[in-house]
């Protein structure tokens, strides 16, 4: 199968490349999958292509995307057993998969729920279903970091699978405090597990949102990866987070490229809105 590689009219810093997945399907934007493959296409052509990487599908999507041209990330919706199924229907739709994310859904034994995944996706890719440059991205119940949630992510990082967190949604549950969401990245840091992020992260400061909740931003994630990467004490890293002056962090954006190592991405609904805020900030001047 041939690889999607995205086109860009305007080369990007290596902070921005591919760190906006298109979730437009997904809460709490829900655009019409047809018109959100089209609005993605659409956007390989436009100025800062660069800036978006996959389309996030769920697994119930793909018969409606045969023959797509997009590099899909596709969330499974129910459990292991789904893996090699979905790969193989991919396959056989001719659609470039270059992502696959699983929540565990068994909050009480999450071990042993990364172990199914693993054996799923071992053997998805011994029959040739799933191919072996595709990263799966496996979300740990919400837990904060307990020794069961760490465990799980001994489990991800023995695998060579990445990690996914969860930092926002439709209620307030779904959003991370700024210690757990620090601990989160200390301990995939610690295993050297890449990651991404998913929901919550439309705008590129921290700041209280229209719902009401405490909304995560991607570039204070940015920076506290960096610098819990670079050696920063925790208190230091959950400081960073719960930054909400953009100028303290635009005047410290320097070696975030150091972080996209680690956070390779996060998906949003909207890749309008963090557009906007890099532009307002200055953060894309002379691209």
């Amino acid at each position: 199968m041939v690889r999607v590689v995205n086109v860009s009219t305007e080369p990007l810093p290596s902070p921005w490349r591919g760190l906006v997945d298109d979730a437009a399907i997904f809460p709490p934007g829900d655009v019409p999958l047809a018109e959100a493959a089209a609005a993605h296409q659409t956007r390989r052509s436009d100025p800062y292509a660069d800036l978006v990487g996959t389309f996030v599908v769920k697994d119930l999507d793909l018969p409606a995307l045969k023959a797509t041209p997009l590099a899909l990330s596709v969330v499974i919706t129910g459990g292991a057993g789904q893996i090699a199924g979905t790969a193989a229907l991919a396959r056989k739709l001719h659609i470039a998969v270059e992502g696959v994310e699983i929540a565990l859904r068994d909050p009480d034994d999450p071990v042993g729920n990364a172990r199914r995944v693993a054996a799923a996706v071992d053997a998805a890719r011994g029959e040739g279903k799933l191919d072996d440059h595709v990263p799966v991205y496996v979300e740990l119940p919400h837990v904060g970091s307990t020794g069961s949630w760490l465990a799980a992510a001994d489990e991800v990082a023995a695998n060579e699978f990445r990690l996914k967190f969860r930092t926002g949604g439709l209620d307030a549950s779904a959003f991370p405090a700024a210690p757990a969401l620090a601990g989160w990245i200390d301990a995939a840091l610690d295993r050297e597990t890449p990651f991404k992020c998913t929901a919550g992260l439309h705008r590129a400061v921290r700041h209280t949102g229209e719902d009401g909740f405490e909304h995560h931003g991607f570039l204070n994630v940015l920076a506290a990866t960096r610098n819990a990467f670079d050696g920063a004490a925790l208190d230091e890293v959950v400081a960073t987070l719960e930054e909400r002056e953009p100028a303290v962090l635009v005047e410290n954006a320097d070696g975030l490229d150091r972080a996209r190592r680690w956070f390779t991405s996060f998906g949003s609904c909207s890749v309008q809105e963090p557009l906007d805020d890099l532009l307002a900030y200055g953060l894309l001047e002379g691209t």
